[in-house]
């Protein structure tokens, strides 16, 4: 929409209907749902699915930035190779994908 479709629904003055300034109201808050929220809630569903399906041997990064291979996968927890034979075991909440591998399936 144009700038000036917004300014018709703004009121023009005291005696004018309220109407209008809730249409664009609401317009705003169906906009802001539609580009941001929406979104935000299927990239978090997307990352939980995969935090659930995490497998030995598949590649990560955690949030703290280090990347490392999977060796061990827990109820809660997850070993992580980050070098040769140096293991660490890190939360599944701290795990995120692995961005070269996302470039690689594309």
């Amino acid at each position: 929409m144009n700038t000036i479709s917004f300014i018709l629904l703004m009121p023009q003055g005291p005696d004018k209907s309220p109407v209008p300034s809730f249409v664009f109201l609401l317009l705003i808050i169906v906009v802001f749902y539609l580009f941001m929220i929406r979104p935000q809630m299927r990239r978090q569903k997307e990352l939980k699915t995969y935090r659930e399906n995490l497998q030995k041997g598949d590649k990560v990064v955690t949030t703290g930035g280090i990347y490392g291979k999977i060796t061990d996968v827990k109820d809660t927890t997850v070993t992580v190779e980050i070098s040769d034979k140096v293991l660490v075991r890190i939360d599944k909440n701290a795990v995120l994908r692995d961005n070269t591998d996302l470039a690689a399936q594309k």
